[in-house]
């Protein structure tokens, strides 16, 4: 590395400073960093990002309950700082309600969690069943997968599709946008030498879209575009470009999200058999599993927010208008909020992560990967056995908020006879966690 570079300026003692998780070591185990981060400075200045930093448990929770979330750079804003060709992304991302507050953020979001309740989603279950069904089938046969690409993946793009209502058959397309706009969702900042690519992504998806929202008025078909289109709330109707954008920031949460709590919840009960053993012993468990996985390695590891007013937090003056990343991934280790937080407990009650966020802006798709990532732990868990790495590195994405691996090759034995446990029926009702928060 450089000399310059601030990670490998001093070795014995490096700066405090997420810049760090940009070293493939530390982004394949940030914890380390940021329980020092937690320890030394829960409200940290980070000279590097220009930007506060807060780890601790109920610090992150009031950042994301009461600071802003209209973050994103304007067009004008990139053109400011001399990158005017990045000006079609800072108008899509402006129309998401991602990056809304207020009655603005309300307005998209009703429209949107109408199709994502826990109980219309909840009907879902045995639909996604099927599809898992299908993928699973010649895997099985196998005895090997990439469980990132044959699995963690595709069941979420597919599933995403038909909530959309765009075809199936479009769904390898709909992953690799996903994958590519994630990077501008995940980073800290954006990347020069991905512009042009992201770019391209962001005329792709639009032109889809909007091509989508055409065909939808003459072949109506249900869906949330459909949903979107029809809405009206006082009069008012979204326009085109709001529906692409909100579609748009839809189809990357959906699987994104999921893949990565798949493939990171595979990975940890891995390298933690006693844990796996107990989850096949007793799939009840696989509920509440979900949960304390998506705690232990949270598929969103930090997002950013705007001080709305001089506030102090963890004894720090934040000044109105300053950055502030709110580190989930931190939170969820927190000792003062879960005992023995590093230990994964499948069985952990009072489990009220952070890893789909909280509040106004807690994940409405939430449900939905909640039962993706049930169903897809009961099948790995009760049809095979056996379950191992492939021999090689693990390979973290280079995303920094949006933790996930390049792949994950395994091989197992099939279960040819899976026993289900009777209570297993409880798994029908639903997670019977937090639903929001």
């Amino acid at each position: 590395m450089s000399a310059n570079n601030p990670i490998s300026t001093n070795k014995a003692a490096p700066p405090l400073s997420l810049y760090h998780l940009l070293d493939p070591e530390v982004l394949a185990n940030p914890y380390p960093l940021y329980q020092r981060l937690r320890t030394e400075s829960p409200v940290h200045w980070d000279p590097y990002l220009h930007a506060w930093v807060v780890t601790r448990y109920a610090d992150v929770v009031t950042v994301l309950h009461n600071f802003s979330a209209n973050r994103t750079p304007t067009p004008a804003d990139f053109a400011a700082m001399g990158l005017a060709e990045l000006g079609p992304i800072a108008q899509m991302m402006t129309r998401q309600m991602l990056f809304m507050d207020g009655a603005a953020h309300a307005r998209l979001r009703g429209l949107a969690s109408m199709a994502f309740t826990p109980a219309r989603v909840e009907v879902l279950r045995n639909h996604i069943r099927e599809i898992l069904d299908d993928l699973m089938r010649p895997l099985l046969r196998a005895g090997r997968m990439d469980l990132i690409n044959d699995l963690a993946a595709p069941l979420p793009a597919i599933v995403t599709a038909e909530m959309l209502g765009v075809p199936t058959s479009d769904c390898d397309q709909l992953k690799e946008w996903s994958a590519d706009f994630a990077e501008v969702l995940g980073n800290f900042q954006h990347n020069p030498d991905r512009a042009g690519r992201t770019l391209k992504c962001v005329e792709e998806m639009s032109v889809y879209f909007r091509s989508a929202i055409q065909r939808m008025k003459t072949e109506p078909r249900e869906g949330l575009i459909n949903s979107f289109m029809t809405a009206e709330i006082d009069g008012d109707r979204l326009s085109e470009d709001e529906i692409i954008a909100n579609c748009i920031v839809t189809m990357v949460g959906g699987q994104e999200t999921t893949t990565n709590l798949i493939g990171n919840g595979i990975l940890t009960l891995m390298r933690n058999p006693d844990q796996m053993q107990r989850l096949k012993n007793d799939l009840t468990l696989i509920p509440s599993a979900v949960e304390e996985l998506l705690r232990y390695e949270s598929p969103s590891q930090h997002t950013a927010r705007i001080c709305p007013e001089d506030t102090e937090l963890g004894g720090r003056q934040i000044r109105k208008g300053q950055a502030v990343i709110a580190v989930m991934g931190a939170g969820n280790r927190d000792p003062e909020r879960f005992p023995d937080p590093d230990r994964l407990d499948l069985g952990r009650t009072d489990n009220r992560h952070l890893a789909f966020g909280w509040a106004s802006h807690f994940c409405f798709g939430a449900a939905l990967a909640r039962i993706e990532g049930q169903l897809t732990f009961e099948a790995l868990a009760s049809r095979t056995m056996n379950l191992t790495p492939e021999p090689g590195p693990i390979v973290w994405r280079e995303n920094l908020g949006l933790r996930g691996l390049k792949a994950l090759p395994v091989t197992f034995d099939e279960n040819a006879a899976p026993t289900i446990a009777p209570q297993i029926e409880r798994l029908e009702r639903g997670c019977p966690f937090h639903r929001s928060a």
